[in-house]
């Protein structure tokens, strides 16, 4: 299944439940680059490698590029969350239920911001989904399982690898310039955290710009009256405009959460700022899976490590899917 742009026009035109949950998604993918991706630029503006106003327009670009180059060589994480959950049987009921999921999310990642915890929309969008769907069928019936397990592995994997392999990369990278220099290696680490934010800017598009415009598919679908059933082709026209929206929410906002990662969880500097992300990045491009927005274990003393931010930040992790699962129902 595909659409034209002149097919999803016409389709909006004539059914305002459709056109209110386009606005819905769209909102959305406007709160995620808002909210989500400044994590991907935190730590190279606590450590004063680059300006935050111009970290914030390169990781506008790069979430840009890692949008629409990424769908086109491969789009099966979008297929993952169109096929998660069934909304098959009245046309009517699955809008409805769509439409209550993505508001949650869109009143859930406001909130959050305005207090400067960062969340991920990825986990409140594959809870919202899923209560909307056991609400729909009044049970389990409403999840595919085969395809909703695949982003417990990758919650856990991308986890465990990013938190393992920033640990890793940051004791290499001490003993390797254990008697370099500070003076003459400071430049070198700036150059890396700039190309590794921007790496992961790309990777961050490439994720969960997939993940909502596999949810607009499934908003077309139900326009359509065919249900989530069957494979589909996401559009040219629908990854240029999830690009230009999703750029957009990071060019306007994400100081609050930059704040909160970069400068209060934690006191960086700039041969401890890159090699975390380098590792955050492999685990980014080995499961194209999300990664989470925290510090690596160790990269100061244990004294240095504001506390109170990360507690909530797993908090909000949990509600995340607790709430917003319950929420559907």
């Amino acid at each position: 299944m595909t659409v034209s742009i002149q097919e999803f026009i016409a389709m909006i035109s004539e059914d305002p439940a459709i056109f209110i949950t386009a606005l819905l998604v769209l909102a959305v993918i406007f709160v995620n680059g808002w909210t989500d991706a400044p994590n991907a630029i935190a730590t190279a503006v606590s450590t004063r490698s680059i300006e935050p106003q111009k970290a914030i327009y390169m990781a506008t670009l790069f979430n840009f590029l890692g949008v629409f180059v990424m769908t086109f060589l491969n789009a099966n994480v979008a297929e993952t969350i169109f096929n998660m959950v069934d909304f098959n049987g009245n046309n009517n009921e699955a809008v409805i239920a769509l439409c209550a999921a993505l508001f949650s999310i869109v009143i859930w990642a406001t909130a959050a911001w305005y207090f400067g915890i960062p969340t991920s929309e990825s986990h409140a969008l594959i809870a919202g989904l899923s209560g909307s769907a056991i609400a729909l069928h009044g049970g389990l019936a409403g999840i595919n399982g085969a395809e909703w397990i695949k982003n417990i592995y990758g919650l856990v994997l991308s986890t465990v690898l990013g938190f393992g392999m920033g640990y890793i990369v940051v004791e290499a990278v001490k003993r390797i310039f254990f008697y370099a220099d500070r003076r003459k290696t400071k430049r070198f680490f700036k150059n890396g955290q700039l190309i590794s934010a921007a790496a992961m800017a790309f990777m961050h598009g490439a994720q969960d710009g997939q993940k909502f415009m596999g949810v607009f598919m499934l908003a077309i679908s139900l326009g359509a009256g065919t249900g989530n059933a069957g494979h589909f082709i996401i559009p040219s026209w629908l990854m240029i405009l999830t690009s230009l929206v999703i750029g957009f929410g990071t060019s306007i906002g994400g100081l609050r959460i930059i704040k909160s990662v970069g400068m209060i969880w934690s006191s960086w500097r700039p041969t401890k700022g890159s090699p975390p992300i380098w590792g955050r990045r492999s685990a980014y491009c080995s499961h194209r899976l999300p990664g989470s927005p925290s510090p690596p274990p160790t990269p100061r003393p244990r004294r240095l490590w504001a506390w109170a931010p990360p507690s909530a930040f797993v908090m909000s992790t949990g509600q995340s899917f607790g709430r917003w699962g319950w929420r559907g129902c």
